[in-house]
């Protein structure tokens, strides 16, 4: 059963106490290595790539327009030291741990990458 709940800030830190005890986040990714991102709810024109601490709670979101994809495993490493980098130059912002209704944060990957020091 998900740990996620309508509080976001609640969520973001089950995400980075999560990710910081597995080692693992996960996204979305189709069968073409396409990762999902969306467009962001809160600031117009862009961008957000959601990740998730839990590999069920991801799972869960690969159904309706989201259906061809799946939830792929990142190694938290390479998570903050590759991606933070990459969608930071990309302009992407980064979503944590959204619940079912797809509420969540949506942050700037240098401060994602800040939560972990």
């Amino acid at each position: 059963m998900s740990k996620l709940t309508a509080d976001i800030a609640k969520n973001v830190e089950l995400f980075y106490a999560q990710t910081s005890e597995t080692k693992t986040v996960w996204g979305l990714c189709n069968e073409e290595e396409g990762w999902l991102s969306v467009d962001s709810s809160e600031f117009e024109q862009s961008e957000v790539m959601p990740f998730w601490s839990d590999k069920a709670d991801a799972e869960s979101h690969c159904a309706d327009e989201w259906a061809e994809f799946t939830a792929t495993e990142i190694p938290l490493d390479v998570f903050v030291e590759d991606w933070m980098i990459t969608l930071s130059e990309d302009g992407v912002l980064v979503g944590l741990n959204w619940n079912d209704k797809l509420e969540g944060s949506e942050t700037e990957p240098t401060d994602v990458a800040k939560g972990y020091l």
